[in-house]
């Protein structure tokens, strides 16, 4: 109902303040963007074919974090950060993937790490991704296991966070290698520019149809608008431009789910 006063309030909650300290944070580093379109017919039809032969129903958030796991470990020099004057490098490979959980009846993107990512399949990573969402935490940080951050008062958020992007114990639980899927949930081709603290960020876009000629045949391709961003301090342009090329190559190839039991080649 509409009162006198022609708008109304309510305070900001955690998860909000959460999001706006990190987004602070993260908007004052050295990041470079770039934007890709891939054809993922091919890693789109087997996920199908996968679902039809077991009835197990694999995310596609899962398989480029699959795909980016196998590019980090291809590249280990991106699986950094900085520490003062010193880079660290990161012996395990952690993918922190964003699931937008409903917490006090707002949506809130909470992060959930993917342990030694390299050595786990499509399918095992879909599965941790799915039990994140089904769970029924509803405090901000439960998922990362550090539901203590709302304790934290506003004014000191930032510096938290601050203090965390620099933390190697922070940075060895959680990992400095991200994804998110934010623009999936658009129909139309949408790339997303993100905030985030990691060295090495995949924004996954929508998914639209193009039409493209195929051995002198005009044909509908699936294509995938991908935001790769990475920490300037530590990659510059050249590497991010050949990691990424070597991304794009195995998004597109699909040999992670072709090499999952029983699935067509």
């Amino acid at each position: 109902m509409k009162n006198n006063k022609g708008f109304h309030s309510k305070k900001l909650s955690m998860g909000r303040r959460a999001v706006i300290a990190s987004a602070s944070v993260t908007s004052e580093k050295n990041t470079i963007h770039a934007f890709s379109e891939i054809d993922v017919s091919k890693p789109r039809r087997l996920l199908k074919e996968y679902f039809n032969t077991t009835k197990q129903k694999l995310s596609f958030t899962a398989y480029i974090a699959a795909c980016l796991a196998q590019a980090v470990r291809e590249n280990p020099y991106v699986n950094s950060f900085l520490k003062g004057n010193k880079q660290i490098f990161l012996e395990d490979i952690n993918i922190s993937v964003l699931v937008e959980k409903e917490i006090a009846g707002e949506n809130i993107p909470e992060p959930i790490t993917i342990k030694n990512a390299e050595t786990k399949s499509v399918s095992q990573i879909s599965q941790e991704i799915k039990a994140a969402k089904d769970s029924r935490n509803d405090k901000i940080g439960e998922m990362t296991g550090i539901s203590w951050i709302r304790f934290i008062p506003k004014i000191l958020l930032k510096v938290f966070v601050r203090i965390a992007d620099q933390n190697i114990s922070m940075a060895k639980r959680y990992g400095k290698i991200g994804v998110t899927a934010i623009g999936m949930y658009s129909k139309e081709g949408i790339w997303f520019i993100p905030h985030g603290s990691g060295t090495v960020l995949i924004t996954v876009g929508s998914i639209s149809d193009k039409l493209v000629e195929d051995n002198g045949k005009f044909v509908n391709k699936e294509h995938l608008a991908l935001t790769a961003s990475f920490d300037h301090d530590i990659i510059d342009g050249a590497p991010a431009t050949r990691f990424l090329n070597r991304l794009i190559e195995i998004i597109k190839e699909g040999n992670i789910i072709s090499s999952l039991p029983g699935q067509f080649k």
